[in-house]
């Protein structure tokens, strides 16, 4: 079913509003995908804060025209879902791992802000730690030498409790 000429405008509003806060689009060719795989993979990309979508191209070229993403509109030719996400990390993360156990859903690109990624990026992407992962091993590495520094200042009482019982022992074994 073909869209008419406002319903295309509201869908070129929405694809724009999601293009204007992402950090990352990725497209997939999902040619042969079931529907239930389809449903499994739109179920993964909303619990990880990902806009999932299946666009006509011409919309999102539409769509594309004046932000930062321009450069992928060279990519956009056959039967795509376009992953856009505000993680850089998140939507490579979803499609990749989908594509791990689906072979039908091929990863044909992406795109950062001024910045254009083939399929190697895309997977080079995803395997890096997301920004929640990253923000958890600097607040680790932040806290290391304050943990480590307690736990030395502990130790001193520790030792005399320790030797008060070890004599508290012997006397008691005399």
């Amino acid at each position: 079913m073909s869209l008419n000429r406002e319903e295309k405008a509201v869908v070129i509003e929405e694809v724009n509003a999601e293009i204007a806060k992402a950090q990352s689009i990725i497209i997939a060719e999902y040619r042969g995908l079931d529907v239930a795989s389809v449903t499994v993979l739109r179920k993964n990309a909303r619990e990880s804060g990902v806009y999932l979508r299946v666009l006509k191209n011409t919309l999102v070229r539409r769509a594309l025209s004046g932000t930062p993403f321009e450069g992928i509109a060279e990519q956009l030719s056959g039967p795509l879902m376009y992953a856009v996400s505000t993680d850089p990390v998140s939507a490579a993360k979803v499609l990749a791992e989908f594509a791990k156990t689906n072979e039908k859903l091929v990863i044909k690109g992406g795109a950062l802000p001024n910045s254009l990624l083939d399929q190697e990026g895309v997977k080079a992407l995803a395997t890096m730690p997301s920004r929640d992962e990253l923000l958890a091993k600097l607040l680790g590495t932040m806290q290391a030498p304050i943990t480590q520094f307690v736990r030395t200042l502990n130790e001193v009482p520790t030792k005399f409790v320790r030797g008060l019982a070890a004599v508290r022992d012997q006397k008691e074994a005399a």
